[in-house]
């Protein structure tokens, strides 16, 4: 299959019209039509189902790569195509190689790195978090990618969990792992930190010898069974989960993003493989899941990544103009600010072919309002991936999109869905139930943690904890069984965040859930009863969550009560009743300090 990008070209079309008005039944037929012509024999995208192994039992792509240092090495045929763009520095597909295997040769040769050795990536979307994560897979490491954001106590728990032989880490996370890197024999490179100190026994990353382009990554026995990646996804017991993923999992999840670029193309007539390779303005965190399936997408298309510092929709907008870019992906948070800032400025966004949305569920009226402003000009798309699922696993895009917005589309030919019962049994269509995934993308297991991988896994499914019901072939997620708010598209649980209340002195009970809000999705929200006597406040509260969460954790409103939270027998809070009350606390605050900033405006 061609690496050049399918949805960008100008080619022979050979199907509707685009703009033309297109049934339910017109959608469903072409959608039948695609996935036949790619996954039958000998089609790219074709499968089978494996027997044996940690994905026993799945369907995986029968042609591809089968580990991801073969997937980044066809990426050195790129050359001096542009893979990172950014502002302290860019990077062709020639130079991030020559980098990643230079780094790989060290950890390998100058540390004495071994295949099965893990290594923490953490660090911002800068272009070496990239060197960085290849570096790791082109020397058979395992690479742990953690979330930037977090606090010191969230940093240590994680390195306690994974001892990583090797911290790949910026001057800014610097101090919050340092502590941890003195008291063991980890090795540190610091990447961004020319000025600062750094522990003794660590390298700058800018002081280590300029890669030689011609040098090849070192000799390393890498298997598709073998684990690639921990990524860490907060738990329902309150402390993070590492999900170990092998190395075909993830190279599934590489292929994943190119079956739906390939069908989105030929349901609108183009032919895959035709056009220049996408421009991607790269919004999600690189620790993020939903950042693994644009960058997979991106590098198997020889595309470029353009990188922000953080989101500001007007440096959005002007990125957008420079680098001529092609695809958007963001959570929806973004995305709606994007169109908002673009409608104020004016601004066509003449060059954006795709709208790509992830990591949080998109509402309806977003495609909405992407088709009013831009006809169908515009791609649409959404879908449907976890952590466990190392990234994007259903997807809804182009004409579909358009008439089922609520949906979050079709399953890759390696994916597999269940809508469970609560014995597991299958139920029929339309019927609502636990959604159960399966697949060459699952990840194997958490590590360290036998019980919650028995709890999550069943004779190879995975439970979502997500209610959902299929029509057509189509997946609507409904609900959550999870106790968790997602705000802005990470996922917040909880049980952590009370559980860091509870921890106050001053607080006798705390309940933790999501207020809606229109940009982010959700919020946190917290309930509080204080003990007797108490005097902290609301802000005190939050800070006192501050100094161990992260900040995207920390409720954004506290309300303080004073009789009981509401339980059932069993004595599990009935946050269904408090629902309502909050909703309207929050409306009520949010009114009264909108209704103070007009009195305070001029005329």
């Amino acid at each position: 299959m061609s690496h050049s990008d399918p949805t960008h070209s100008d080619p022979t079309r050979t199907g509707p019209v685009p703009g033309s008005v297109v049934s339910a039944t017109d959608a469903a037929s072409a959608a039948a039509r695609v996935d036949a012509a790619l996954t039958g024999p000998g089609a790219p995208f074709a499968v089978v189902r494996v027997h044996d192994g940690p994905q026993a039992g799945s369907l995986v792509y029968a042609d591809g790569p089968r580990t991801l240092r073969e997937f980044v090495e066809t990426t050195w045929a790129f050359e001096d195509q542009p893979f990172l763009i950014a502002a302290e520095r860019s990077y062709s597909y020639a130079e991030f190689f020559a980098a990643a295997s230079a780094l790989a040769c060290r950890l390998s040769e100058v540390y004495g790195l071994r295949p099965g050795d893990r290594a923490v990536v953490a660090m911002r979307n800068h272009p070496e978090w990239q060197i960085a994560f290849w570096a790791a897979q082109l020397a058979g490491l395992v690479a742990v990618p953690l979330n930037a954001w977090w606090t010191t106590d969230e940093f240590a728990y994680a390195l306690d969990d994974c001892e990583p032989r090797v911290l790949l880490v910026d001057g800014e996370r610097l101090p919050r792992v340092s502590a941890w890197a003195e008291k063991t024999e980890a090795h540190v490179v610091v990447f961004h930190h020319r000025d600062g100190e750094v522990p003794s026994g660590a390298e700058r990353y800018e002081d280590l010898p300029v890669p030689d382009p011609l040098a090849a990554p070192p000799e390393a026995e890498i298997r598709p069974e073998d684990d690639a990646t921990i990524i860490y996804t907060s738990g329902t017991t309150g402390r993070p989960k590492g999900a170990v993923a092998t190395h075909l999992a993830q190279v599934g999840a590489a292929l994943n993003p190119r079956f739906f670029a390939s069908a989105s193309a030929l349901r609108r007539g183009i032919i895959p493989g035709q056009g220049p390779a996408p421009v991607a303005l790269m919004s999600f965190p690189f620790f993020h899941v939903a950042a693994f399936t644009s960058f997979y997408a991106a590098m198997a298309a020889g595309g470029a990544l353009v990188l922000m510092r953080k989101w500001d929709e007007k440096e959005a907008l002007r990125l957008i103009r420079e680098h001529g870019v092609t695809h958007f992906v963001g959570v929806p948070a973004t995305a709606l600010r994007l169109l908002a800032a673009a409608e104020r400025a004016g601004d066509e966004l003449e060059s954006l072919q795709m709208l790509n949305t992830g990591g949080a569920a998109a509402p309806p009226d977003l495609v909405a309002q992407l088709t009013a402003r831009y006809g169908e000009r515009i791609e649409p798309r959404n879908g449907y991936g976890l952590t466990e699922t190392s990234g994007g696993v259903l997807a809804n895009f182009g004409d579909d999109y358009r008439l089922h917005p609520d949906s979050v589309g079709r399953p890759t030919p390696a994916t597999e869905v269940r809508i469970a019962g609560p014995a597991g049994e299958e139920l029929p269509e339309g019927a609502v139930g636990e959604l159960w995934l399966r697949g060459q993308s699952l990840v194997r297991g958490y590590w360290n943690d036998d019980a919650a991988t028995s709890e999550a896994f069943r004779d190879g499914w995975f439970r979502t904890g997500d209610l959902a019901l299929v029509r057509d072939g189509r997946v609507s997620v409904v609900d959550r069984l999870k106790d968790m708010v997602i705000r802005g598209g990470e996922n917040v649980y909880c049980v952590e965040v009370e559980a860091v209340l509870h921890d106050h002195p001053d607080v006798e009970d705390a309940a933790v859930l999501g207020v809606a809000h229109p940009v982010l999705g959700e919020e946190v929200a917290a309930v509080v009863r204080l003990r007797s006597g108490a005097t902290v406040t609301a802000d005190e509260l939050r800070a006192h969550v501050g100094r161990t969460l992260a900040a995207f954790k920390v409720p954004a409103h506290v309300l303080v009560r004073d009789e009981p939270l509401p339980r059932n027998p069993t004595g599990k809070i009935l946050k269904r009743e408090l629902r309502g009350p909050v909703d309207d606390e929050v409306r009520r605050r949010e009114d009264e300090v909108r209704r103070r900033k007009g009195e305070g405006s001029p005329g």
